[in-house]
């Protein structure tokens, strides 16, 4: 095994071996909307039907990789990054899921493993650690996250609505599935209540 990802035709990730992360600042693309054929309809109701049909095909791109034993998925407007498995700083007396910190270009990074509950072999580190961004307010710097990745599968677009009624209700930091690759199936997670389920505190 080379250690090099072996990306996926559709896949926006380009590695480079010059560099330790893949940036997503060049791939990340504004939402399209494809404009369907509109009816006839009296009263202005052509309008709300167009409005509609427009909004059910938004289409969006999210970044799928495997954690553990299963696969997850984040939109690309919420990541910054994919970087190789950096040197990590483990820090004393915090949760389990907290497998350390890293430094990114100057910023200190902390690492989340969202499969930790499976229970990982100390000689076996994830591959990958996938860089999330998440905003805050006007004038504030934006906080990251790092999810610890066995896996980067690729990204992928869909139109399609995530099915948030088919998400697993005792997994709180899922939004909803994602399908993909013939009908795979991919938990989407919900950044706000990632950074909420797995609480690092201020390092």
């Amino acid at each position: 095994m080379t250690g090099e990802i072996a990306w996926p035709v559709n896949c926006a990730f380009h590695q480079d071996k010059r560099r330790q992360g893949v940036s997503l600042a060049e791939n990340k693309q504004p939402e399209t909307t494809a404009r369907p054929a509109t009816t006839e309809a009296p009263g202005g109701q052509a309008e709300k039907l167009e409005a509609s049909q427009q909004a059910s095909f938004v289409e969006r791109q999210y970044c799928v990789f495997r954690a553990g034993r299963e696969r997850f998925c984040l939109s690309v407007l919420e990541m910054e990054e994919v970087v190789e498995w950096p040197a990590v700083t483990r820090v004393p007396r915090t949760p389990a899921f907290l497998m350390g910190i890293f430094n990114l270009r100057g910023a200190i990074v902390p690492i989340i493993d969202i499969a930790f509950s499976e229970g990982r072999r100390p000689d076996l580190l994830p591959r990958h650690v996938v860089v999330a961004a998440r905003e805050q307010g006007p004038g504030q710097d934006a906080i990251r996250l790092g999810i610890a990745a066995d896996e980067v599968i690729g990204t992928f677009s869909s139109s399609e609505p995530l099915g948030a009624d088919e998400a697993p209700r005792e997994i709180t930091h899922c939004c909803g599935l994602l399908r993909h690759e013939e009908n795979r199936l991919a938990l989407a997670l919900d950044l706000k209540r990632l950074a909420e389920s797995f609480s690092v505190g201020v390092i």
